[in-house]
């Protein structure tokens, strides 16, 4: 799982005197902080605080009202990144299979036919040829995650990933981002609960 092999270009990023709103409203004001290799930072804020429009920020998907996303030893950062967002976003006659397929040819993950590898790894072998419309909510935010292990990025960022997940899905993916952050990546994590992996530093938003 989580690509081939260590990280090499020691990826990091760091947000500078971060302002973030949403229409008048601020959510995030003169947010600091850097994330380096191997280390995962966990979000916590209650519903509305703003840990997803910082995800956003941080993926180049929202504007800052003010101060800036920086990156260091990364080329291209949307080609550096894994954004994974609280809705699975799959497409309910797709199978498993196919959805492995779709990503690694729109992520460049490769050949297709480490699916199987991924999707065993995943825990969904038995539900490999079924449409995703009949899986249960934590199969599917299993394969939702899958996508994760389809392409080798070193920089994760990641809203409320164990949603739906039981407590062996949690245990999975929790050795899942450890395994990641044991080859440098950098984990970025909203939560409302303890992900697993002790984090390397918390931030509280909206409080």
């Amino acid at each position: 799982m989580s690509g081939s092999g260590p990280f090499q270009d020691k990826p990091a990023l760091a947000a500078e005197s971060l302002t973030l709103s949403r229409g008048e409203r601020v959510l995030v004001r003169d947010l600091s902080f850097a994330a380096g290799p191997g280390e995962y930072v966990e979000v916590r804020g209650g519903n509305g605080s703003g840990k997803t429009t910082l995800l956003r920020a941080l993926a180049g998907f929202v504007r800052p009202r003010s101060g800036a996303v920086r990156f260091a030893n990364v080329e291209e950062p949307a080609l550096a990144l894994h954004y994974l967002g609280h809705a699975n976003g799959l497409k309910p006659g797709a199978t498993v299979s196919a959805h492995l397929r779709y990503w690694c040819a729109l992520l460049g993950g490769g050949s297709a036919a480490g699916d199987i590898s991924t999707i065993a790894s995943f825990g969904l072998i038995k539900q490999a040829e079924l449409p995703a419309r009949v899986l249960s909510q934590g199969q599917a935010r299993r394969l939702a995650l899958s996508r994760l292990d389809v392409a080798h990025r070193p920089i994760w960022l990641l809203d409320e990933p164990a949603s739906g997940l039981d407590a062996d899905g949690r245990a999975m993916f929790a050795a899942f981002v450890d395994a990641h952050r044991e080859k440098g990546g950098v984990v970025i994590a909203a939560v409302h609960e303890p992900l697993g992996p002790a984090p390397s530093q918390t931030l509280t938003v909206g409080a």
